[in-house]
């Protein structure tokens, strides 16, 4: 592997890897140092051109907890602001010594277009591009469902696990990888939401789908997971308003005490609570939200290692 753009650039066998790999990138960040020096002299790049929490930071804490020294550049206040093209900027950096550059952008296909151009030899991971995909999410949060509900396990595909993704799918890449990647590790999948807010050839992608959030429930998946309304990306036109929206598939106190006691809830976060998701839902036991967030440094760690190590041992 040189890039990760897509979860498709992985076959079965590869991400399997990558969670075994995650495993034990898990032990390093539970030791005293929390470093091991894989990546001494690599330099990797966050070249994040949207606003980025969880996604930025955990890219960084793996990074320098494999030794590589991380170099930040956002957009906003960069000579991209004086109309500096992609193109430029990535030159400007792979000058100063890139090994790899991790593309947070806007635009659907950014980061494939780096990984095809001439502009760059370094490795490209996709940390969310437009509405297309975002694989090292998809990666965690399969890590996550292993590590809750695979027979007690850790390792493993997740053959037989059932997985609810609830809401606004027509704007979300983490949607698209998630059910791109669990349907190849063997888990069912399917979508719930309006059908404003379901893709064109949507049905592709997973294995059944519901307009209706207590229907779906009453399947009984033993994973669902709630998806930010990404109001900066749509118009009233897809939803009337975001009361009615929540009436109809917010995962409230009332549905969640429906659930199974043992079924994981999930988010890839930021939270709108109280819309998509009840604080009390999301605070509950059964919430793997924080688990997403710290297996989220594990497994860019693993990514990471795998892209950029010399050796392949730790």
């Amino acid at each position: 592997m040189k890039h990760l753009v897509s979860v498709t650039d992985l076959t079965k066998s590869d991400a399997l890897e990558l969670l075994d790999l995650a495993l034990q990138m898990e032990s390093v960040n539970q030791m005293e140092a929390k470093k091991i020096p894989a990546l001494k002299n690599t330099t990797v790049v966050n070249l994040f051109f949207e606003d980025s929490t969880r996604t930025k930071l955990s890219f960084e804490i793996a990074a320098k907890r494999l030794s590589a020294e991380v170099i930040n550049f956002t957009a906003k206040g960069s000579s991209m602001s004086k109309g500096e093209s992609l193109k430029d900027t990535v030159l400007t950096l792979e000058a100063m010594g890139a090994d790899a550059f991790i593309v947070r952008h806007s635009q659907s296909g950014a980061a494939q277009t780096i990984a095809e151009s001439w502009w760059s030899n370094a490795s490209i991971v996709n940390a969310g591009d437009g509405t297309h995909e975002h694989p090292t999410q998809a990666l965690l949060d399969a890590f996550t469902i292993r590590q809750r509900l695979v027979g007690g396990r850790s390792t493993g595909d997740l053959a037989g696990i059932k997985v609810l993704i609830v809401g606004d799918i027509l704007h979300s890449r983490v949607a698209r990888s998630n059910a791109i990647l669990l349907r190849m590790l063997g888990a069912t999948v399917a979508f719930c939401g309006p059908a404003t807010l379901l893709p064109n050839g949507f049905s592709s992608l997973v294995d059944q789908t519901f307009h209706d959030l207590d229907e779906a429930l009453e399947s009984r998946f033993e994973v669902v997971m709630m998806l930010r309304i990404q109001q900066e990306r749509m118009t009233s036109a897809f939803i009337p308003n975001a009361n009615e929206y929540s009436k109809l598939f917010g995962l409230n106190l009332e549905r969640f005490k429906l659930l199974d006691s043992k079924t994981v809830i999930m988010h890839p976060g930021p939270m709108n609570r109280g819309l998509e998701i009840a604080s009390e839902v999301a605070d509950s036991k059964q919430s793997a939200i924080v688990a997403q967030v710290s297996n989220g440094v594990s497994i860019r760690m693993a990514v990471l290692h795998k892209l950029l190590a010399k050796e392949g041992k730790l």
